[in-house]
Formats: C-alpha cells, structure tokens, sequence
C-alpha cells in the first residue's frame, strides 16, 4: 500500500478544498491519508516564494482565471462547505502550533476537521486568541491545554523542524503531497496522486 502524505497549513483555500477530496480518494482506494503540518510562512521564507495573495497582484487576469479555477473545482466535486474568510489573510502560527499540540495530545483528527471548519466553512479570524480559544471550545476540544502547549518550545521546535523538513523534501507551498516520496503541488494535482495510488497497487 502506498504512502500518502499531505502538507497543510490552514491558511490556505486550496489545501482546505483538498481536505475535502480526500475522503473520497481515501474510500476509493482503502487507505489513509497522513497528514504534516507545515508553516507556510516558514515554507515561503526559506523558499524565497510569496503566497499568490502577493505575487498575482498587477498581473492582469491571473487572479480572475485562480477563481474561475476554484469555481470549476468546487463545482466538481460537489462542495458546499466552502466560504472566502473575510480575515484573510490569517497568521496561522498559533493554530498550526496548535495541530502539533493536537497531535501530543491525541486529537489531531479532529483537531484538523474543526479548525478547518473554522477557518473556512464558518470563518473566523483565527489569529485572534479569543476567538480561537471560543472556537476551540465550541468544538469541544481541550483548549486551555492546546493553548498551553503552543507556548512550549517543543511544539514550537517540532513544528518549525516539521517545515524545515518539507522544505528540504521539495515542498515550496501548500498543498502538497507525496506519494511514496513523489512529490505533487497543488489541489489540481490531485488526479495525478490518486493515479499514482492505483498505479502503485
């Protein structure tokens, strides 16, 4: 069975609308998705990239064509639990922290689907700490105890090592995956990784 990895941060639209299509490829092909979180910030900085939020802007069209893009995307796979956070773009430090947190403390799961509903099918302005610590709690998750891990420098080292890592992988944006260590860019490649699966048995 192959090995499939995906890189995520929540800032990113593209990475929650794969987040959403996983399930379904997970269904199909009888395996589980294994999921990294990564700083994106950290991501662009040791990449020298920008998020396309930067580098689209005074490029005429292409930021037109990325939403026509979203659009089609959406459309085909049928999703009605996406909305444009208002906030954005939201420091996610804390929340991705967070998903190391979630992890140590065995909630990670969830952890990932609430934070994403959150942040994008219920937006909110994560960065904001009592915001996310309300979130947190509506979700019944043990938010005193995540807020109190984020500050540890474990955490803080596992993540930053966890970016460092999907840097020196190949890794320049969100999403990304990998399938037995080919690496894939992009919620469009999507088709590419799950042929990959098949491809690998």
């Amino acid at each position: 069975m192959s090995k499939v990895e995906f890189l995520f941060d929540f800032g990113s639209p593209n990475a929650y609308l794969s987040h959403l299509v996983i399930p379904e490829i997970e269904k199909r092909h009888r395996l589980k998705f294994e999921y990294l979180p990564v700083l994106l910030g950290g991501v662009f900085k040791l990449t020298n990239n920008r998020s396309p939020a930067e580098s689209n802007v005074g490029i005429k069209n292409k930021s037109e064509y990325q939403q026509l893009e979203t659009e089609r995307f959406i459309r085909q796979h049928g999703i009605t639990r996406y909305r444009s956070n208002p906030f954005f773009p939201v420091n996610t430090l804390m929340i991705m922290r967070g998903a190391i947190a979630a992890r140590k403390l065995g909630v990670f799961e969830r952890y990932v689907a609430e934070v994403y509903r959150h942040m994008w099918g219920d937006p909110k302005k994560l960065d904001d700490p009592a915001v996310l610590r309300t979130a947190l709690i509506e979700s019944d998750l043990p938010a005193d105890r995540l807020f109190e891990l984020t500050q540890t420098a474990e955490v803080k080292e596992a993540l930053m090592a966890e970016t460092q890592r999907a840097v020196e992988r190949g890794t320049f944006g969100s999403p990304t995956f990998f399938v037995d260590g080919e690496i894939y860019f992009g919620k469009d490649r999507l088709r590419d990784v799950e042929e990959a699966i098949a491809k690998a048995g």
